[in-house]
């Protein structure tokens, strides 16, 4: 099977373009990375899919051009995925990631293993069309499953798949509600996901089929993973 050779490392901040349909936190940490200078990143564009979600006004609160696109208003999928990656190439994205974001994608040849998506489950247990926050941990503990956590994974055109890039368990506790297990899950999203970002900024994932690939660090650097 073809490996996908890994983007070259950038000698810049990684511009993120980001989709949002709820509550804005990804985003949010996100933002905090970027100022705390945990990641070397700038956010040119984040895009909503609702015009009433709460991540709109955590964008404005940022200082971040916030647009609205909705399924609605575009008729198709195709069409609706099409708009999302016109303004992408706009501002000229070099990673589009998702943050809570719930529509369906169509990815363009273009954007191939340039979309990311973090998922708070270890895919491939409890996703889906319906599987998004509060749901997913419901199941898990109606499950009565020990573990838990997040998936960062490249997306396809269906809902949380694509090759996977890291994934950080955490337990699962006597006790736990869906809210206590959720804080615990985005305690480990929060880490895993700037990281994500910042391999493939460095330009070390490399993709063969579903499996991804994570080179050495140079020796310049030589930080382990979280």
């Amino acid at each position: 099977m073809t490996a996908s050779p890994p983007v070259a490392p950038l000698d810049r901040p990684i511009r993120l373009v980001v989709l949002i349909s709820g509550g804005g936190t990804t985003l949010v940490n996100l933002v905090d990375c970027i100022d705390q200078d945990v990641l070397d990143a700038e956010i040119p564009l984040v895009i909503a899919s609702r015009p009433d979600c709460g991540g709109i006004a955590k964008a404005q609160t940022a200082g971040l051009p916030c647009e609205v696109i909705t399924r609605k208003s575009h008729g198709t999928l195709e069409a609706f995925s099409a708009a999302i990656f016109a303004r992408c190439r706009a501002v000229q994205a070099d990673l589009v990631v998702l943050g809570g974001f719930l529509a369906l994608l169509r990815i363009p040849a273009d954007f191939q293993l340039r979309v990311m998506n973090i998922h708070p489950s270890l895919l491939p247990a409890f996703c889906g069309q319906g599987m998004h926050g509060r749901h997913v941990h419901e199941a898990v503990l109606a499950r009565g499953c020990k573990l838990s956590g997040c998936t960062v994974h490249f997306l396809d055109d269906n809902y949380d798949h694509g090759p996977i890039i890291l994934q950080r368990p955490v337990p699962v506790l006597d006790g736990d509600t869906a809210g206590s297990l959720a804080a615990r899950v985005f305690a480990g999203e929060c880490r895993a996901y700037p990281e994500a970002i910042r391999l493939y900024a460095e330009g070390l994932l490399r993709v063969t089929g579903e499996w991804v690939t994570i080179l050495p660090e140079p020796e310049s650097r030589n930080i382990p993973l979280a």
